[in-house]
């Protein structure tokens, strides 16, 4: 038999996430757990898996849509569905049997009181629920409660939402039944076998109930502590420095995933949550915390070992005494922890208004406000830091509970790059040790060393000086050497400026004009040279008009006037319009409006010398042409080796935006449109 099923999005750890991807069309045959869609959320990307094996018969999200646990995406037919179903029944049969049975073998004290189920129905008994095994060993926020005293819960219902670097997560009833009281609020901090609530279930002789939990609670509580002491090696009383091991915890994969990184190595000094490596699943990227603050003493794992829960990965030298003394505070020592925290935040918050009063700027606030909490950051997020060298504890977080955002990481790099770079007192370290910050040179009297003259630089000068420096220290430049045979062009070249001497209509034609029309002709096929990246980053905004600005030398310094439809003018009206614009730009009469809407930058050294350069992007634009003084030079033609002009050719593009291989067939292109002006016209 067959059976239509709706897909439905399980928990994705969060409120809605935005489809990116559609793994599978309407038609397609695939198998269970095998990818629908891909969302990603500010933590992650991950797949939403089909929870049977079957066809494909509607889909009902497209990309860019929103969606959250609980939506249909979508429709399929399920090969042999009543085996199917009975399998999942069976299979959910299983899951609920080992999770009533881990618990108690993990951590039997705490899970005896609030697995205790009762013996027989007749009367009703009062349980107690705790937070189960939540991938973590440490305190965790709670970010919701989900009831209140007198409500009625199914099993599986969420009782409170927690919060880890992790993952956002509810906290489920064991039992069904009716909420007597309530232990946890918004704002607590929690772990393990933490108790949540009383819960009133249906049962009887609750006396003996009780008693049979505190038989198994006594009868585990051995067992129960070595284990608890294997895992988290916690110093029942010492005063002294003990070793420890830190594994792998729960990763929600049962199989053996990817390391990518090690963060750390022998001899380093991490905090409580630092990462100690970095994995990759098929679904996302995350960190392996530390579970405590101590010394590296031996790191097990490299980069592309493969690793799996309980994997051991460092050995890590801790001063004893504070697991246990932490695990004996009272329920209330979270919230006054919190308290304190939220306390030297205000403080925090204070010193950067100050600072800003006073005339500096408050992002970053300073490092020493900011030590003495950590920073709170998923994992991606954290990896975002690492590649741009920031130091978290240095970013202000926009997020719940001031967690560090994405967005947050990106604002903090771009005030930093916009800060002004003023010499530190030394000369010769960053500004607060931030690598961002470019080192300062230190001040020189060269006069010293000999007769000198100090020239002012000239206004164009001053003014584009800091607009080069942005380019070149925010566009990730990728230069493409070329060359094209001219030879034919500059031949044609010839022949109409004698022409136009001839008839004395006062009109030259420069090399530079071709070069104009084969670059128009290859934005119009490669339109992403034509194009500005987003205020945001989020998109490319193609331009339909082609112009292009032509780096002009002037005695005042480099100037770019536009030359604008560079792809629907000729040769001869080209050439009439640069003659007039580069004269103005020498003559100083350009406007600021001969020099904006350009898509498209042509700076040219032929007439100078040298064989290849770097230009710089001129942003917003993500491409830049140099060109180099032409050569003659032998080249084979199958048959003998005959003398070819070439002209060198330094493309320079954004890397962000443009690919290297596309980079390469622009480049070819205009090499090709030079070669044969033929190509042109096509």
């Amino acid at each position: 038999m067959s059976d239509i099923q709706k897909i439905i999005v399980p928990d994705v750890g969060g409120d809605e996430v935005e489809v990116i991807e559609l793994c599978v069309a309407v038609g397609d045959n695939i198998e269970a757990d095998e990818g629908v869609v891909t969302v990603e959320s500010d933590k992650a990307s991950m797949d939403i898996p089909a929870p049977f094996e079957g066809e494909i018969v509607s889909l009902s999200v497209s990309v860019g849509d929103k969606i959250k646990e609980g939506d249909v995406i979508g429709e399929m037919k399920v090969a042999n569905g009543d085996s199917a179903d009975e399998g999942a029944s069976e299979e959910n049969a299983s899951d609920e049997s080992s999770k009533e049975d881990a618990p108690k073998q993990e951590a039997p004290k705490d899970e005896s009181k609030s697995e205790a189920a009762p013996a027989a129905s007749g009367s009703s008994e009062v349980i107690e629920v705790a937070v189960p095994d939540i991938g973590s060993d440490d305190e965790v926020d709670v970010i919701d409660v989900l009831v209140s005293v007198g409500d009625t819960i199914e099993k599986e219902d969420g009782l409170i939402t927690l919060e880890t670097d992790k993952a956002t997560m509810d906290v489920p009833s064991t039992h069904v039944g009716t909420v007597k009281e309530v232990f946890i609020s918004t704002g607590d901090k929690v772990k393990e076998g933490t108790v949540v609530i009383k819960l009133e279930v249906a049962g009887s002789g609750s006396s003996s109930s009780e008693s049979a939990s505190s038989d198994a609670s006594s009868e585990a509580s051995a067992p129960a502590a070595q284990e608890s002491a294997k895992q988290e090696s916690a110093p029942a009383a010492s005063a002294g420095s003990e070793t420890i091991e830190v594994a792998v915890p729960d990763i929600g994969e049962d199989g053996e995933v990817d390391v990518i990184d090690v963060l750390v190595s022998a001899g380093d000094t991490v905090e409580k949550e630092d990462g100690l490596i970095t994995l990759e699943t098929d679904k996302a990227t995350m960190d392996v915390p530390s579970t405590h603050a101590g010394t590296i003493k031996e790191v097990f794992i490299k980069a592309g070992d493969k690793v799996k829960q309980g994997t051991l990965v460092v050995k890590l030298e801790t001063s004893g005494g504070s697991s246990s003394s932490a695990a004996e505070k009272p329920a209330e020592a979270p919230k006054q922890e919190e308290t304190k925290q939220d306390s030297q935040r205000d403080e925090t918050q204070q010193g950067s208004q100050q600072e800003a009063s006073q005339g500096r700027s408050p992002v970053p606030p300073a490092p020493e406000a900011k030590n003495t909490g950590k920073a709170h950051a998923s994992p991606s997020v954290r990896r975002i830091a690492r590649e741009f060298g920031v130091d978290l504890t240095q970013v202000n977080g926009s997020g719940p509970k001031n967690r560090i955002l994405k967005e947050d990481v990106q604002a903090y790099v771009k005030a930093e790059l916009a800060k002004p770079r003023t010499a530190a007192a030394s000369g010769s370290a960053p500004v607060g040790d931030n690598v961002l910050q470019i080192v300062p040179v230190k001040p020189v009297d060269h006069s010293k060393f000999g007769e000198i003259e100090e020239q002012k630089l000239s206004r164009i000068q001053k003014i584009s000086g800091p607009f080069l420096h942005r380019n070149w220290a925010t566009i990730p430049h990728v230069t493409q050497f070329d060359e094209a045979d001219i030879t034919e062009v500059e031949e044609f070249r010839k022949e109409q400026n004698a022409y136009h001497a001839k008839i004395k209509s006062g009109l030259k034609i420069t090399p530079l004009v071709f070069v104009m029309k084969a670059v128009a002709k290859a934005l119009e096929k490669y339109e992403v040279f034509n194009s500005s990246l987003s205020d945001d980053g989020e998109s490319l905004i193609i331009k339909k008009f082609i112009n292009i600005g032509i780096a002009v030398e002037t005695p005042g310094g480099l100037v770019v006037p536009v030359i604008r439809d560079v792809n629907k003018k000729g040769i001869e009206q080209l050439s009439q319009e640069l003659i007039e614009t580069s004269k103005k730009a020498r003559e100083g009469k350009l406007k600021a409006a001969d020099m904006q809407g350009g898509t498209f930058t042509i700076s040219s050294l032929g007439g100078i010398g040298g064989t290849a350069f770097t230009p710089i992007v001129n942003a917003p634009e993500v491409a830049i042409l140099g060109v180099s003084k032409s050569e003659m030079k032998p080249k084979w033609n199958g048959k003998e080796f005959e003398p070819r002009l070439m002209v060198p050719l330094s493309l320079s593009y954004d890397h962000r935006v443009i690919d290297g291989a596309v980079g390469a067939r622009f480049s070819t292109e205009v090499a090709a449109n030079l070669t044969d002006l033929r190509r042109i016209i096509l």
